[in-house]
């Protein structure tokens, strides 16, 4: 009996679960890639397309460098999953039969019912995201001038929210133009959650490339020219950003399995509360004890390598195998600048520091989306990318 296998979504978790399932199925397994778009995107260097939309040939790859010939693709929105007739539900498309399943569709922006700000403001979830954001900061500046400068937000200090404010100071920068940043974040402090001496060293770094920041008060309300805060002064903006919170996706709505805020539950081994439908990436929430697996590429990268060979497993009559996150330590761009911390070696690099910015940094977060790159591609492709990441 042929076995039908599909995969949602060509982020990281369903790239590096296809890239997996291929090394590993043998011929009597049929396996279909379904993502609303032909191409992976390094999405943790989507910031760089904010200050130069020419990089985009370096962050995307086509989905026919990543998967074989064998491998079924269909490009189509997910709009649902029927876990009793086990059939995906597409936009456009006929339903697709599975016998399992792989949810890797990413998440959606968060606003936390804030007034407002969903109107109101860009995102960055996407290439496209990416693109508004710099035609939108370009407008922007050509409508200011050095006496008015163009007022750029970013509500969020977290890892986007840091690096596309990086990335506006590197345009405004390049191109001498008339603009004000502002990163805002409600809690205490930016990147928060994370060791004080990263968190200063980001700060360092943003201060230094004249990125204001504001911290301890949230955005109450988001109108068409200012954002709201529970205590301080409206602050003006002539284009705003939200980074601040992520949540599951649409299509998961009316799925009846196990969620969290469209977030599926899953065990360890990547397994829902269906056998037969497995999550990872930002579409699930990983049991590892304490506290999820966070939403980060390098859970991703990581979970897919087991989640694919548990999918096999699953087909084999197999016991499953449980994944326990392997934090590898941090590394962030502020421009052409970059902070890492708690490196471990296995990432190529062993310093009696913990935290550490400069060539070293810089070059460490290249050979990151590198291999990446490589492990779904070629060195060849890497190679090429290297410059732009």
């Amino acid at each position: 009996m042929t076995e039908n296998v599909v995969v949602l979504g060509a982020g990281y978790a369903g790239t590096g679960t296809i890239n997996k399932l291929q090394s590993e199925l043998g011929g009597n397994v049929r396996l279909t890639w379904i993502a609303d778009v032909d191409y992976h995107l390094v999405l943790h260097e989507s910031h760089r397309v904010i200050r130069d939309p020419n990089v985009r040939p370096d962050i995307t790859f086509p989905i026919d460098q990543i998967a074989d010939p064998s491998t079924r693709f269909i490009q189509d929105e997910v709009t649902g999953l029927d876990v009793d007739e086990q059939v995906v539900k597409l936009e456009d498309s006929d339903d697709v039969e599975y016998d399992y399943v792989l949810v890797g569709l990413g998440s959606q922006t968060a606003y936390y019912g804030i007034p407002g700000l969903e109107e109101q403001s860009l995102t960055l979830k996407s290439l496209d995201d990416a693109l508004e954001i710099h035609d939108a900061v370009n407008d922007a500046s050509q409508a200011a001038t050095r006496g008015d400068p163009a007022q750029v937000v970013i509500g969020g200090a977290g890892l986007s929210g840091i690096q596309t404010a990086g990335e506006i100071a590197e345009f405004r920068d390049n191109h001498r133009a008339p603009i004000e940043i502002h990163l805002v974040e409600a809690l205490e402090e930016i990147f928060p959650g994370n060791d004080p001496e990263i968190q200063q060293a980001l700060r360092d770094l943003l201060e230094e490339a004249g990125v204001h920041i504001h911290t301890d008060d949230p955005i109450t309300e988001a109108t068409d020219d200012a954002i709201e805060f529970d205590e301080g002064e409206p602050l003006e903006y002539d284009v705003l950003v939200w980074t601040g919170g992520i949540t599951g996706r649409d299509a998961i709505d009316d799925v009846d399995l196990e969620n969290e805020h469209n977030r599926i539950n899953t065990g360890a081994n990547f397994q829902t509360s269906d056998e037969r439908v497995f999550a990872i990436g930002d579409s699930a929430i990983i049991d590892q004890g304490d506290q999820p697996a966070p939403p980060t590429a390098q859970a991703a990268w990581q979970a897919a390598e087991v989640a694919g060979e548990n999918i096999v497993r699953a087909i084999q009559n197999r016991p499953l195998k449980t994944w326990e996150y392997d934090d590898k330590g941090t590394v962030i761009s502020v421009g052409e600048e970059a902070v890492a911390h708690d490196v471990k070696p296995a990432f190529g690099i062993s310093l009696p520091v913990d935290t550490f910015g400069g060539f070293p940094a810089q070059n460490l977060k290249k050979m990151i989306a590198a291999r990446w790159i490589a492990d779904i591609t070629s060195w060849n492709e890497a190679r090429r990318s290297w410059s732009s990441l």
